[in-house]
């Protein structure tokens, strides 16, 4: 299962999902979808996530059982 940070990384900046969604071209459901793990994004969208909250993908995103891989 992918786990995320993308609300906390959120928070940080300070934007709404709809901020967000917005920003990476996606609806504020897909952000809280997202953000819930209901919905694992596509490398692509991870990506535009990534870029938009300022972090590596990997701090991001990773996969449960493995460590979180922060810088």
């Amino acid at each position: 299962m992918l786990k995320n940070r993308v609300k906390e990384m959120r928070a940080r900046h300070s934007l709404t999902q709809s901020d967000l969604g917005k920003q990476v071209d996606v609806t504020r459901q897909t952000i809280a979808f997202i953000e819930k793990g209901e919905f694992s994004p596509s490398i692509t969208l991870s990506l535009k996530l990534a870029k938009a909250l300022q972090v590596d993908v990997n701090e991001l995103f990773w996969l449960e059982g493995e460590e979180l891989h922060e810088k």
